[in-house]
């Protein structure tokens, strides 16, 4: 992301062309990959299309970049001393003298393929910027000095269950839809809202693999965690219905890692079992936006008759993960406990974020955004699967394609995981450990790593595919 300051001297074309230059030599730009247009960056940036073309120009001019007639602007590639500290393409080992790779990102590593990352282009900072300014005005001053309201805002809520309603199904009033600062923090709230007692479960059962971010706050809240094998199409239900769980957490529309999709019949079963047993459901639709074939799952809470599931959906993937926003739907039976609890507590959003939110989606630039990048990850997922079929073939399974934002990939190829991992980063490519999410370890047989794109454009996955294939076979 290009940062302008308009309190510097420096004039903003050379800012622009700074920053461009970095990234090229740093390898941020890998050789050959396209630089936005100058109208896209232009609008991005908030400058004119003439200041983005100067920048262009010197780019041009000293070689760092080179202009394709009708194709746009293009990374040219760089040769450098074997010694220069930082190079356009990374030595074989991938490391320097302090051990990491060249052009480091947010992991040490030029091709970062980790899980949660988002693009900064794919931000919509033009329309943020118009709405803040908007928004910070005399008439919203009163607002600007007040406490919010303890579960949010009523007028972000009431927008939320609108999309929740029209795009997953979501049956609920606003009063039941609360405001957190992400997952976690819901999670530590529900725990609290379930705090063992005589009637309160004091076991949480959990898919086995889960999110290990879950798995930490149930474990910091004293709650036993009961690991449930995941099979296809979820969570084993028998599995479920013999323990002595009396409350679940689930992600049933994607699977966390795993990628599988709880069928209808299935979720029914859930809910039968939940009914039956008096137990509650925690239903975690984190990745719910990113379905790139078929039509979007209605959430099991839209399925729900008796008030056993407690909805949970965050900004962080679709907008960013820095806005720390999420919600969750708190069903009727369990409500009155709820506002009787945290009752004195405030909401810990803060309301300029509430009220930009709230706008962005009163005003139609949320369901733009979404179709935006929905199309700009499949476009990422489809490269990041084509080049690893023509590169390692029938040596890697793929596992959870087409829908969510990354891929689970099996390596049998006699490397433990942490030496796929470590391999690959020698190579200056970063990519996740996966049996960090299983509770019984034993259950991940085959070494596999979690791989994301959603921070990457077609380029570098394209040339960081190529990487893991030379590190592996």
């Amino acid at each position: 992301m290009i940062i302008l300051d308009t309190r510097l001297k420096t004039p903003l074309y050379l800012q622009i062309y700074e920053q461009m230059k970095n990234r090229v030599i740093s390898g941020r730009i890998p050789y050959n990959s396209r630089l936005p247009s100058i109208r896209a960056l232009s609008e991005t940036l908030g400058v004119s299309k003439n200041t983005v073309t100067y920048a262009y120009r010197q780019l041009c001019a000293e070689g760092y970049v080179t202009n394709r007639e009708r194709s746009g602007f293009y990374a040219q590639k760089l040769e450098y001393p074997q010694d220069r500290g930082i190079t356009g393409d990374p030595k074989e080992d991938g490391a320097g003298s302090s051990g990491q790779a060249d052009s480091p990102g947010f992991s040490g590593c030029r091709y970062d393929f980790h899980y949660g990352s988002i693009n900064p282009l794919d931000f919509p900072l033009n329309t943020w910027r118009k709405l803040s300014n908007k928004i910070i005005s005399p008439a919203h001053l009163n607002k600007m000095v007040s406490y919010p309201d303890s579960s949010g805002e009523p007028e972000l809520r009431t927008a939320i269950l609108r999309y929740l309603n029209i795009s997953r199904g979501v049956n609920c009033r606003p009063g039941q839809v609360v405001l957190c600062s992400g997952t976690q923090q819901c999670l530590n709230l529900v725990c609290r809202l379930l705090k063992p007692d005589s009637t309160a479960p004091a076991s949480v059962a959990m898919e086995d693999p889960g999110y290990d971010g879950a798995r930490v706050v149930f474990e910091n809240n004293s709650l036993n965690i009961i690991p449930v094998p995941v099979e296809k199409g979820g969570i084993r239900i028998r599995d479920l219905e013999n323990s002595p769980a009396r409350l679940v957490y689930i992600t049933p529309s994607r699977q966390f890692p795993t990628g599988e999709i709880m069928p209808i019949r299935r979720r029914l079963k859930l809910l039968e079992w939940a009914a039956r047993t008096k137990a509650v459901i925690i239903e975690d639709d984190y990745d719910s936006e990113f379905r790139y074939t078929g039509n979007p799952i209605p959430a099991i809470q839209s399925i729900d008759t008796k008030g056993q599931v407690i909805y949970m959906g965050t900004f962080s993937r679709s907008l960013s993960p820095a806005l720390r926003m999420s919600y969750m739907v708190i069903p009727t039976p369990l409500l009155a406990s709820f506002r009787q609890i945290f009752q004195r507590y405030n909401t810990v959003v803060p309301w300029m974020e509430q009220k930009l939110v709230e706008t962005f989606i009163k005003e139609g630039h949320w369901e733009k955004h979404l179709r935006r990048i929905r199309l700009a990850n499949k476009k990422r997922h489809d490269t990041l699967i084509a080049s690893i079929h023509s590169t390692m073939a029938d040596k890697v399974r793929i596992i959870g394609k087409n829908a969510g934002l990354h891929i689970l990939l099996e390596i049998d190829n006699g490397f433990s995981e942490e030496e796929l991992i470590s391999s690959v980063r020698r190579k200056g490519v970063a990519v996740g450990p996966v049996s960090r999410y299983w509770i019984d370890r034993e259950r991940c047989k085959i070494p596999m790593v979690l791989i994301g794109y959603s921070g990457m454009d077609s380029a570098e996955i394209e040339a960081g595919v190529m990487r893991l294939k030379k590190a592996w076979f």
